[in-house]
């Protein structure tokens, strides 16, 4: 094994294909558990609401739990972290095949979410120590895997689930999705001295931050802020995209486009799943060449004007199509550009901890998803959640800029020429 590893050390690009693929894998954890909601209530008649807390359960543990993990890689390399999560991952989906309670549920969910994160949190890291000349970009893909990866098995998961029944899709896909992690994870490792380039084209860390300094820096916690306002507004239409479908009363209207016609709430999670994962990349390349925070003024300013265009315009089935493919592919950025500017910030030695330090913002912003549902009965209508998820969007826009910005400066060192990078 150790020789075959020794073959695939020199390519950092295969290395961030078989981080690509395993991202690939754990993404139905969260975003394939949608198709099997329903069948849980219609079999065993649990509260819909109940169910969901597994959800909330799967996103807390699979962000608040990435610095440790993180830490782990950091220590003892991706390899172990990787298939430990790989198991864990799919351990959770067979006991979710089993479970007859919602207290068993609830533990393969948390057992899922620290797989996941253990998954998650070592692909970008390990992308960002591979590739600090192109760290947007790298991180872009990582993160590409998880957003759009999903999208692979969202017709044979509903088709298992309604010929073979929900809990053999749990178990079948949980046990691939599993197995295929396990294997790759076998083959990742992190870069020695010299594997990598020297010098990027972005301005880098003055030194390594340990996750102790970093978490003392005024500068860290400012991202973490932006990083929850812009986390917030992007997965509350996640979640409440279908409700708002419903109550804009064009949930089932059938939309063309592009010789395609599908009823608007279809066309638009599909579309919205396809730009959540191609946004990724595209920005995160962005942002190697004009710079991180000008990259995220422009995009946080993008979401923050199509969330408020959303409310305005967001009744017509067309508009709401288009709108939300538009909040969607301005949203998915952050996680690259964020993991990239920590990484930009606080140095590559301690990048996987670090960068997960900065992830468990998605976990805090997720506690505010539920408040959207109240905030929309206590003035009936969306309108007010759409205006405040604007508003923090602009904020953050306009903090990357006069705050951010300069506030980098003193812990990085200004852009140099690039190194030609190793022929790999």
């Amino acid at each position: 094994m150790s020789g075959t590893v020794d073959a695939v050390r020199g390519s950092r690009w295969l290395q961030l294909t078989f981080g690509v693929i395993c991202m690939c894998m754990i993404a139905n954890m969260q975003y394939g558990w949608t198709f099997f909601v329903n069948p849980m209530q219609e079999r065993h008649g649990w509260e819909r609401a109940a169910i969901q807390v597994a959800f909330t359960l799967f996103v807390v543990t699979e962000t608040w739990l990435v610095p440790i993990e993180g830490w782990f890689v950091d220590k003892y390399g991706p390899r172990i972290v990787t298939l430990v999560g790989g198991a864990l991952c799919a351990l959770a989906w067979v006991i979710n095949s089993y479970a007859t309670s919602l207290t068993v549920l609830y533990i393969a969910a948390a057992i899922g979410g620290t797989g996941a994160g253990a998954v998650y949190g070592t692909c970008v890291g390990n992308s960002l120590k591979w590739f600090p000349d192109r760290r947007g970009l790298a991180a872009g893909i990582t993160a590409m895997g998880f957003g759009a990866g999903s999208a692979l098995t969202v017709v044979p998961i509903q088709w298992m689930i309604k010929t073979h029944g929900y809990e053999s899709a749990f178990f079948s896909f949980g046990i691939g999705q599993g197995l295929i992690v396990c294997l790759l994870a076998l083959f990742l490792v992190a870069p020695h001295k010299g594997e990598v380039p020297e010098v990027a084209r972005v301005s880098l860390s003055r030194r390594d931050y340990t996750p102790g300094e970093m978490v003392r820096t005024p500068i860290f916690w400012v991202m973490y802020a932006m990083f929850v306002m812009m986390a917030a507004g992007g997965l509350m239409a996640t979640a409440q995209l279908g409700p708002i479908a419903k109550d804009f009363k064009i949930a089932e209207v059938p939309v063309s486009l592009l010789g395609v016609t599908l009823p608007a709430l279809t066309f638009a999670a599909t579309l919205d799943r396809v730009l959540n994962g191609v946004t990724r990349p595209f920005f995160g390349w962005v942002s190697d060449h004009i710079g991180r925070e000008n990259t995220m003024f422009l995009s946080f300013a993008i979401e923050g004007l199509g969330i408020y265009a959303l409310s305005v315009f967001g009744s017509d089935p067309f508009a709401f199509v288009m709108l939300t493919g538009l909040v969607f592919f301005a949203w998915g950025e952050i996680y690259s550009l964020f993991p990239a500017t920590c990484g930009d910030t606080f140095g590559t030695k301690y990048a996987a901890t670090n960068a997960g330090l900065l992830y468990t913002a998605k976990g805090t912003a997720a506690l505010i998803v539920p408040y959207t549902s109240l905030l929309t009965t206590w003035t009936g209508s969306w309108h007010a959640v759409f205006i405040a998820a604007a508003a923090l969007n602009i904020l953050a826009a306009l903090m990357a800029l006069f705050v951010l910005k300069p506030m980098r400066a003193a812990y990085t060192k200004p852009a140099a020429v690039l190194t030609p990078a190793p022929a790999a």
